[in-house]
C-alpha cells in the first residue's frame, strides 16, 4: 500500500509531505521511502499560524478558516508530491498543525483535563484528494492517560532497533526529542522524550534580529560567541532535569522565551544571541543524551529533522556528544532521508490504524495501553 504523511511541526515554517510504500503489518510491518518534498507557508499563513499558536485570546472564526485553509494546502501538497514521484497514495496520514498541547491535565472548570488540537480539516483533505485520510492522532493516545507525544518513537523503533546495538535517535524540528532504543530492546523498553527547544528559539531570534525565517546553514550562530551566563541560567529550568516521559511545545519555548534569552544575552552581539540559541539547543540535547546513557550503553546516535542543516548546530551537538563516546550521523546515511522522517512517521502511523493495530508506545508518552490512533475521514 502506498500512503502520503504529512507533517507540518511546531516550527511553523511548512509542509512537508512524504510517499512511502508500506509492506507487513504491526512489529513487522516495512516502509520504502518513493518521495518527500517540501512546502513553505505562504508568509501571510505562516503569520496566521503563529499568531494562533497559544494566544491568549483568538477569534474561534479566525481557527475555523485556517482550519480548512491549511488542509486545502495540504492537498495541493501532496497533488504535488504525487506528480513528482509518478505516482498516488491510496491513503493519508496528516499530523495537522498544533495550535495548542497541554499533555499535562490542568484545572478547567472544576475538572482537570489533558489537551491538544491539530488543525487542518480531514473531511476537507479526503474530497480534495478522493481518499481517505486518517488525522488527529494525539487525543487516542491522551484518551488512555498519555502525554499524546512523542508518537515519532514507534517508527524509530521499527526502523532503528538492533539485536546488538543500543541506539538514539533524535529529532531536532522545532521542539527536539529524543528515542532510547536499547539493544534487543521489546517496545516497553523504548523510552522517548522532547528534549527541549529545537530550531524554534533560533527561528524566533533570526527572523527578529535579521528578518530571516531561520538561521541558514548557522551561518549567523557561527560567527558569534555563546553568552555562558544565559545559557547557564536557562538550563537551570525544572524541565531540563526532569525525567520522562514529558513533552514540550510552543507553549514553553515559544516567543516569551526568545525574548527571555535575548534579554538574559543583555548588550551582546546579534551575532552571539544566534550563537547562545544554537549552543541552547545542542546542550539541552546532550543533557538528554546523559541521562539516557546513565541506564543503558547506547553506540549509535542518529539525527533528523530541519536542524540537520544548520551546521553550527551539528558542530555543536558533535561537540557536546564527544565526552560520552557519541558522533552524531544524520538518517540519511542509515535509509531514510532526514527531512522526510516525521511526515513518513505519520504515514505509517496511519497505515497501522488502517489495519486496526495500535501505534503508540506507553513508554514513551505515559498511557496506560497502546492506543489505535487517529480518527478516519472517508472521501
Amino acid at each position: 500500500m502506498i500512503v502520503a504523511g504529512i507533517m507540518s511541526g511546531t516550527s511553523a515554517d511548512g509542509i512537508d509531505v512524504a510517499l512511502v510504500r508500506m509492506f507487513g503489518r504491526g512489529l513487522r510491518a516495512r516502509m520504502e521511502l518513493l518521495a518527500h518534498k517540501g512546502f513553505a507557508y505562504p508568509a501571510p499563513v505562516r503569520r496566521a499560524v503563529l499568531a494562533t499558536m497559544n494566544a491568549p485570546s483568538i477569534s474561534v472564526a479566525e481557527i475555523a478558516r485556517l482550519n480548512f485553509l491549511l488542509a486545502e494546502l495540504y492537498a495541493e501538497a501532496v497533488a504535488e508530491t504525487e506528480k513528482h514521484a509518478s505516482t498516488k497514495c491510496e491513503l493519508v496520514g496528516c499530523h495537522g498543525q498544533t495550535i495548542f498541547h497541554q499533555g499535562t491535565p490542568a484545572p478547567f472548570l472544576g475538572r482537570k483535563l489533558a489537551v491538544t488540537w491539530q488543525i487542518g480539516e480531514g473531511s476537507v483533505l479526503a474530497a480534495r484528494l478522493g481518499r481517505p485520510v486518517v488525522c488527529d492522532f494525539r487525543p487516542a493516545d491522551m484518551a488512555a492517560g498519555g502525554l499524546g507525544a512523542p508518537l515519532v518513537p514507534y517508527l524509530d523503533f521499527l526502523l532503528y532497533r538492533h539485536p546488538r546495538r543500543g541506539r538514539i535517535v533524535q529529532n531536532i524540528g522545532g521542539i527536539g526529542n529524543l528515542t532510547a532504543i536499547p539493544a534487543g530492546a521489546k517496545p516497553e523498553q523504548v523510552r522517548a522524550f522532547d528534549t527541549g527547544p529545537g530550531n524554534m528559539v533560533i527561528d524566533a531570534l533570526a527572523s527578529h534580529l535579521f528578518g530571516k525565517r531561520l538561521d541558514c546553514n548557522g551561518d549567523f550562530a557561527a560567527r558569534g560567541n555563546v553568552v555562558e551566563p544565559a545559557i547557564a541560567e536557562l538550563l537551570r529550568a525544572p524541565y531540563f532535569r526532569r525525567k520522562g516521559p514529558k513533552t514540550a511545545g510552543r507553549e514553553q519555548f515559544g516567543g516569551d522565551y526568545a525574548r527571555r534569552l535575548l534579554a538574559l544575552c543583555r548588550r551582546a552581539s546579534k551575532y552571539d544571541v544566534l550563537a547562545t540559541a544554537t549552543a541552547l539547543t545542542a546542550r539541552s540535547i546532550a543533557i538528554a543524551a546523559r541521562q539516557t546513557m546513565a541506564k543503558h550503553k547506547y553506540r549509535d546516535f542518529f539525527v533528523s529533522g530541519g536542524g540537520t542543516r544548520n551546521a553550527t548546530l551539528m558542530r555543536m551537538l558533535s561537540e557536546e556528544l564527544a565526552p560520552i563516546g557519541l558522533t552524531p550521523e544524520t538518517t540519511d546515511v542509515h535509509g531514510l532521508a532526514s527531512e522526510a522522517k516525521e511526515a513518513a512517521a505519520f504515514a505509517l502511523l496511519a497505515y497501522q490504524t488502517w489495519h486496526h493495530t495500535p501505534s503508540s508506545i506507553p513508554s514513551a508518552t505515559g498511557a496506560a495501553r497502546p492506543a489505535i490512533l487517529g480518527k478516519i475521514c472517508y472521501a
